[in-house]
C-alpha cells in the first residue's frame, strides 16, 4: 500500500482526446508536498507517513509544531495529513512527492470537504419531492410533510431526514481516472468532479476498488531535498563551453 498525496483544488477545465471527444477534468496542484514525519510500530503502534503541503508563517505555530518541522528540516506546512502505508513503502523525511507519483490511466480515490450551503430545506438537502403544486396545498409546497411524531411513538426518531445544515462534510469520490500529469508545474488532472471549493485541500491516493497498475512506481515518485540544489550547483560550477580551432586552420 503506497502513500497518497495532499493536493489543492484549482478548478475544472476540459481536455480533448485523439478522437476529438472532450473530457471534463479537475485540476489538482501539489503545493510542495513533502514528508514531514514517520510513524512506526515500535514507537506509535502503526506504520504511516506524515505529509505536509502549502506554506505557513512560523509565528502562527505552537512551539511543539515548530519543533516537529525543525526536526524534519522542512518549512512549516499549512496542511498535514497521515497516510497508512506498508513498511516497504516508507519515503525519506524531507522528500517531495512529484506529480508522476500517479500514472496516466490509473484510478484514484479523492477525499475533500464539500462546499457549505448553510441551512437548507428537505427538498434541497435530501431531494424530497415536496407537496402538491396545485390546489389543496397552501403556502407549504416545499414542506417535508409529517415527521411521525404522534402519541405513538411520541417522538421524532434520531437521524430523521429533515431541514438543517448542508455541506462542509467529508466526501470521498471513488475511482476517478488520472488523465494527465505535469511534473514541472506539479499538476494532476483527474476525470470528473472533485468535492470541495476552489483552493480547498484534497487528499488523493490509489483506488481501493481498482487493481493497481504493474508499472506504478514503488514506493512512489519523489524528489529528495538535496537533488534540486545539487543540480543547480553543478550547473553553476560548470565552465562555459569553448570552441576549439580545427587543425590546419
Amino acid at each position: 500500500m503506497r502513500s497518497g498525496v495532499i493536493a489543492q483544488k484549482l478548478g475544472m477545465t476540459r481536455i480533448f482526446t485523439d478522437a476529438g471527444e472532450h473530457v471534463p477534468v479537475t485540476v489538482l496542484r501539489l503545493a510542495n508536498c513533502q514528508v514531514v514525519g514517520h510513524r512506526t510500530k515500535e514507537k506509535n503502534g502503526y506504520v504511516a507517513l506524515q505529509l505536509g503541503s502549502g506554506t505557513r508563517k512560523a509565528k502562527t505555530l505552537t512551539r511543539a509544531e515548530r519543533n516537529n518541522f525543525a526536526i524534519a528540516k522542512v518549512e512549516p506546512k499549512r496542511k498535514v495529513v497521515e497516510f497508512r502505508v506498508d513498511e516497504k513503502a516508507m519515503i525519506p523525511v524531507g522528500a517531495e512527492i512529484t506529480a508522476d507519483h500517479f500514472l496516466v490511466g490509473q484510478f484514484v480515490d479523492v477525499v475533500g470537504t464539500s462546499i457549505g450551503k448553510g441551512f437548507a430545506g428537505g427538498m434541497k438537502r435530501w431531494n424530497f419531492g415536496g407537496l402538491r403544486a396545485t390546489h389543496g396545498v397552501s403556502v407549504s409546497h416545499r414542506s417535508i410533510g409529517s415527521t411521525g411524531g404522534r402519541q405513538d411513538p411520541g417522538k421524532t426518531f434520531k437521524n430523521k431526514k429533515m431541514p438543517g445544515h448542508l455541506g462542509v462534510d467529508r466526501v470521498t469520490t471513488l475511482n476517478l481516472k488520472v488523465m494527465q500529469t505535469d511534473v514541472e508545474r506539479g499538476l494532476i488532472l483527474v476525470e470528473g468532479a472533485v468535492p470541495g471549493s476552489k483552493g480547498g485541500w484534497i487528499t488523493v491516493r490509489d483506488a481501493v476498488k481498482k487493481k493497481l497498475p504493474k508499472d506504478v512506481p514503488q514506493p512512489g515518485k519523489f524528489r529528495l531535498a538535496g537533488d534540486a540544489a545539487a543540480g543547480e550547483a553543478a550547473s553553476a560550477e560548470a565552465p562555459p563551453a569553448t570552441e576549439t580551432p580545427a587543425e590546419g586552420a
